[in-house]
């Protein structure tokens, strides 16, 4: 073939109707060849002579989608100046929008002899590389628009495609593990059923499973490990041996969850990809310009800076790698329709040199962005290099995993000493963190638990982690946990213990649905999901790992109890305030107005500086004003709201609680009680039906059992 000279960009392979246009950027690059495969494997090799802006190009009328490909580029291999063309190396379009299967894992991928490290190896990779693919990009997206679910109304639900479908009984086996299954019509209603807002999907960038985890029997489980930023997981695809098809159910998903009025917001890894360290294969960006695309020691280029801990780090200081981060960003918003992105180890796309720094290129870019700028963008604000952890050092379009709020909460529910006062900054929205550069308390995600470390049922079950599945020797996840099992390690049957640990259970719930900021949950700790005290099952794919769905009947009532805190939330803007409290009467400020937050000993004092210094500190009372927001609603209408009560008491005894005084409120329902699972809906909140709740007086005293939290609203007319 002969290609015609085609285009320059956009970058990648693109199929207009009547052929397809192939670029691809290399800057060291003498000479690039695109390879064609056919359905036998028969490769053709065209010489791409075409270069603008050392990008080089060329199109093929009538090369159609489902046509695999990829690149050979000649050039200089200098391992010690950083420089790695081989021309015998096939190597992934970076751009690509599809793969056609994983790799395998010969010594022909990687660009050394085996035992010869200083070697080059010119054994042909290609039939061990995956092919990239070209993509039909049309699709019948029909009326589907984002939901764009303001960020103090959204509630997120971090999941495993695979983990969380795979053995779902009313899915059909064809359908489990894949984007299909997690459209299906039962998984919407169980997300709806929880009053879930978005998905946070764990990675479904491609990526690769480690050459050492296969050799142990294992798998690259949770996926960060990406080899192309633009495609899609082929194996979460019901089809994946029909090239390309990924791309089709990838949308179709979304397409059904918006639908539903449920966001997609993917976890994305930009730090790093799966081509490891000096010893790593040569897949993509490697052999097609190693010094553009990753960080590499400056005086020794032949070694690659790591801050991510797995091998390497994207050069973000380079314009054609921000190229390819923004490009992809953009692709997945335009051409996928997701609604956003929480960035794995952001720090390190912050380090222009070597520190942290906020107002690094990359942010700038994402700020002026037309598209990017508008969608959710959650920081998981470390790395593991120096100066890493940047929890409030982000800038004002973010928002952020807190870990300090997972930290505080974690402690004081275990019973810590003197984290009553960090306690109340967390559950109010973190003002410490955020306020001071203009940020709402919708800039705290919080969460309890996330897919890296222990379930919600196992942080209350086990002191310690027990990862020896992993095959590492214990060596690996986090060693401090902040978790308490309750007086026994592990699975017990007795019944204190099991009650106790239930109780916690919703405790955290509560605290993480009636904190200010956007909660999110992890998926399958509403069923109380365990994985063995396992804090770190990156490699098991397996039932270690999945959601185990006979826990929805075994469990029942603490997915009722989720269900009903999260619809409270839901409900009430009072848990859901785009402002901070002040600590004082607000809006109009009317003669004997009440404060918008009041805090109260369990003698029914308001705290004082000593009160928030003491070694006890593990109950407290907050008052709530629903009439004290000076927030306006979407017509420019006050917000106005009841007021609530929110008794917590982490002690390991009952104590007797003094309300306040009549001028707080004269009559309470009490709606939420973590001792008995009991979660009540006043004929005021809609959605559930009415039920008749416990009343107190304001004023008496309310006994709030030990380990426990009690919500009260204040009765309609008092």
């Amino acid at each position: 073939m002969r290609p015609w000279p085609g285009h320059a960009y956009p970058l990648g392979a693109t199929y207009d109707g009547s052929g397809t246009n192939f670029t691809l950027f290399s800057e060291v690059a003498e000479r690039v060849e695109l390879c064609l495969f056919s359905a036998r494997g028969k490769e053709t090799r065209i010489p791409l002579t075409e270069v603008d802006g050392f990008v080089h190009h060329g199109y093929l009328p009538g090369v159609e989608p489902g046509q695999r490909y990829g690149y050979r580029v000649h050039g200089p291999y200098d391992p010690g100046q950083g420089l790695r063309c081989n021309p015998n190396k096939l190597l992934i379009d970076p751009y690509t929008k599809a793969l056609d299967g994983p790799v395998v894992w010969d010594e022909a991928v990687f660009g050394y002899p085996f035992g010869e490290q200083e070697g080059r190896n010119d054994t042909d990779s290609a039939p061990f590389v995956p092919k990239s693919v070209v993509v039909n990009p049309f699709f019948d997206w029909g009326t589907d628009r984002a939901p764009r679910t303001p960020y103090h109304e959204t509630v997120i639900y971090e999941a495993h495609v695979r983990g969380l479908t795979i053995n779902h009984p009313e899915i059909p086996q064809e359908l489990r593990g894949t984007y299909t299954g997690l459209a299906h019509p039962v998984m919407i209603e169980h997300l709806k059923t929880l009053g879930v807002t978005a998905v946070e999907l764990m990675p479904v960038h491609e990526f690769l499973n480690d050459h050492h985890l296969q050799e142990k029997g294992l798998s690259n489980y949770w996926g960060y490990n990406t080899i192309a930023f633009l495609a899609p997981h082929h194996a979460y695809a019901t089809s994946s041996g029909r090239t390309g098809n990924q791309v089709q159910e990838f949308k179709a998903m979304v397409r059904d969850l918006h639908d539903a009025g449920i966001e997609v917001i993917l976890d994305v890894v930009y730090n790093h990809t799966a081509e490891g360290n000096h010893l790593g294969p040569t897949l993509s960006l490697r052999g097609i310009d190693n010094a553009a695309y990753y960080r590499l020691v400056e005086d020794d280029p032949r070694y690659y800076m790591d801050y991510t801990g797995t091998g390497n780090s994207l050069n973000v200081r380079n314009p054609h790698t921000l190229q390819l981060i923004m490009d992809s960003l953009r692709y997945w918003v335009t051409e996928m329709h997701v609604d956003g992105f929480r960035f794995d180890l952001a720090s390190t796309l912050a380090r222009e040199f070597y520190d942290v720094d906020r107002l690094s290129v990359f942010f700038d870019l994402v700020q002026q962005d037309p598209v990017i700028s508008q969608v959710k963008l959650i920081a998981e604000p470390w790395d593991v290099g120096p100066g890493g952890y940047q929890v409030g050092n982000f800038p004002p379009l973010w928002t952020e995993w807190n870990g300090k709020y997972r930290d505080t909460v974690r402690d004081f529910w275990r019973g810590e000493p003197g984290t009553l006062g960090e306690f109340a900054s967390r559950i109010t929205g973190s003002s410490d963190l955020y306020q001071d550069d203009g940020r709402r308390p919708y800039a705290s995600i919080n969460f309890v638990t996330a897919h890296d470390g222990f379930t919600l049922a196992d942080l209350v079950s086990y002191n310690e982690k027990h990862n020896e599945a992993n095959l590492e020797g214990g060596n690996d996840g986090e060693s401090h946990n902040r978790s308490w099992n309750c007086g026994v390690e592990g699975p017990t049957d007795d019944e204190a213990v099991l009650a106790l640990r239930a109780r916690q259970q919703r405790n955290f719930i509560t605290t993480l649905m009636l904190s200010q900021g956007v909660p999110m949950l992890l998926h399958g700790d509403e069923l109380g999901r365990t994985q063995g005290g396992n804090n770190n099952v990156y490699c098991q794919d397996n039932e270690l790992s999945w959601v185990d769905w006979s826990l929805a009947t075994k469990n029942a009532p603490l997915v009722h109890f989720t269900s009903g805190v999260t619809a409270l939330r839901n409900a009430h803007p009072v848990f859901r305030r785009r402002k901070f409290f002040e600590g004082r009467p607000v809006g109009r400020r009317k003669a004997g107005a009440l404060a918008d937050i009041t805090w109260f000993t369990p003698a029914g004092e308001e705290m004082t500086e000593q009160d928030w210094d003491s070694g006890f500190g593990k109950c407290v009372t907050v008052f709530l004003n629903g009439h004290g927001m000076a927030e306006a609603d979407t017509r420019g209408e006050p917000v106005v709201d009841d007021s609530f009560l929110l008794c917590l008491n982490a002690h390991y005894e009952d104590i007797d609680v003094t309300l306040p005084g009549p001028e707080y409120g004269a009559r309470w329902a009490v709606v939420v009680d973590t001792a008995t699972g009991e979660v009540v809906t006043l004929a005021t909140t809609p959605g559930v039906a009415a039920a008749e709740p416990v009343m107190v007086d304001g004023g008496s005293v309310h006994r709030v059992p030990a380990r426990s939290v009690v919500v009260l609203q204040q009765a309609a007319g008092s």
